[in-house]
């Protein structure tokens, strides 16, 4: 049977293209990968350590006991005193720490800090010093050094950053460990109705200095401005609060001790750095 030549021309055309769609495989599906994004391991981190300067400090006062035999009757009394005058010398603070920002405005650090101040003080009586004639009074001078370090948690708002400068407020509380030198005490005649033989110390005694834990608290508030990306100059007013306790004991002589200190405090300028971690 003869084929019709338009049945055989198509074929001979369609042949080809059949052959090459056969040599083709079949298309390849590829997922794409999901983007890699690093994690930033120290992300909200950093370091911190400052220096101050303590440009006021006061103490809560000094309260001791005096022992004085009552005559008559025989047996001793124990008397309550109080230093008539009491400061600390201003001085140098130190600090230093680490820690967590939560948000972009609210993050906390631990730290240690600490100072060391000159005490002196003073006290009166109306009872003549030790071989001194009656009639005179007696008067002390008390000095002594005192040092505190402690261990804070505070807690910060930072309140906006202006042009690289960020204000923030903060508060922190912990406990500090106070400790007292020996407290030396010089006494002098005061004139009263008769005139003191001498101008110079008519006695001295040396009382062991204490120490001790005291709960402490503070409030900050300042500014920090960016050096870069990740470091800070920190600029700031500090308050602190020590809880009083036990400063000195008794004298060889017994003749007055336990004594015990008020809260100490000090308002404190303070400049440092901050390096956070990125």
């Amino acid at each position: 049977m003869k084929m019709p030549l338009r049945f055989l021309l198509s074929i001979a055309v369609l042949s080809p293209i059949a052959a090459s769609a056969a040599d083709y495989d079949p298309p390849l599906i590829v997922e794409e990968a999901a983007e890699f994004v690093p994690v930033e391991v120290g992300s909200g981190w950093y370091l911190r350590g400052d220096v101050g300067y303590i440009f006021s400090s006061s103490v809560g006062g000094v309260d001791y006991t005096i022992y004085e035999p009552a005559v008559p009757p025989d047996p001793a009394a124990f008397l309550p005193a109080s230093f008539t005058s009491a400061e600390l010398d201003p001085d140098f603070s130190w600090g230093g720490g680490f820690g967590y920002r939560f948000t972009e405005f609210l993050r906390a650090d631990a730290t240690v800090e600490g100072y060391r101040s000159s005490f002196s003080g003073s006290t009166a009586s109306d009872d003549p010093c030790a071989g001194m004639p009656d009639d005179t009074s007696c008067r002390s001078s008390n000095s002594s050094e005192v040092s505190a370090i402690g261990l804070m948690a505070n807690g910060y708002v930072d309140l906006g950053t202006y042009v690289g400068f960020t204000p923030y407020v903060g508060a922190g509380v912990g406990y500090s460990l106070v400790r007292w030198q020996n407290l030396e005490n010089t006494s002098y005649c005061v004139d009263g109705a008769v005139d003191c033989p001498t101008l110079l110390p008519v006695g001295s005694s040396t009382h062991p200095g204490e120490d001790g834990w005291r709960l402490t608290y503070a409030l900050m508030a300042g500014f920090a401005y960016d050096i870069n990306k990740n470091l800070k100059l920190d600029v700031g007013y500090k308050y602190r609060s020590i809880d009083g306790g036990d400063m000195f004991g008794w004298d060889s002589a017994d003749t007055f001790g336990d004594g015990k200190v008020g809260s100490l405090d000090t308002h404190e300028v303070k400049l440092g750095l901050r390096y956070e971690l990125w």
